[in-house]
């Protein structure tokens, strides 16, 4: 069974995640996955190279902050990326899911499983929600960046009424303790199910 682990920027996903992990469950997380790929993968060099230009890569690196800028600020572009790293990102997560068919159940976190459709291949949705204030505070600490450049990105993702609306399942991620015993809970209605 997989089940699609998303929420939005700053919402506490990852944390969450971990909670699952600390549960036995396999976590696959797509972000950090595709940004591997984006740094191995020789096609998906290639093709971002051609789409974006020479600078997408310095000395070999992704220059993420040259493809941020881009990304963040129209939406078009942002589609670009998408359709040449999201399909690899998709194949490797067959593969990975196919190492691990014993499981009565693994985690798939993406951030923009709506957005691109990805929950379509989710047998179980769960969306993690966090207070607006309590996740600018969060992010802006991760991120040494902007209010602004933050509310660029949110702009970029459903808002959580709309993701809440498709989902099995809602974490609300303000209280560590209570984020736990709501994992604990879905985790157990989750392993009953498969």
């Amino acid at each position: 069974m997989i089940v699609g682990l998303t929420g939005g920027i700053g919402s506490g996903k990852t944390t969450v995640a971990k909670m699952f992990h600390e549960l036995g469950v396999s976590i696959y997380i797509a972000d950090v996955e595709a940004k591997k790929l984006m740094h191995t993968s020789k096609e998906i060099k290639e093709e971002l190279i051609a789409a974006f230009g020479e600078e997408t890569y310095i000395n070999g690196e992704l220059n993420r902050s040259y493809l941020s800028n881009i990304v963040f600020n129209q939406s078009e572009e942002l589609k670009k990326i998408n359709a040449i790293v999201h399909p690899r990102v998709g194949q490797h997560f067959k593969d990975w899911c196919a190492e691990r068919s014993q499981e009565a159940y693994v985690i798939k976190e993406v951030a923009i499983l709506f957005e691109n459709d990805s929950y379509k291949h989710c047998d179980k949705i769960i969306t993690v929600v966090a207070p607006l204030e309590a996740r600018f505070k969060r992010l802006l600490l991760r991120d040494q960046t902007s209010r602004e450049a933050l509310q660029s990105r949110m702009n970029n993702q459903w808002n959580d009424a709309k993701k809440i609306a498709l989902s099995d399942y809602v974490i609300h991620n303000e209280d560590l303790e209570k984020a736990k015993s709501q994992v604990a809970k879905i985790h157990q209605e989750i392993s009953l199910l498969s």
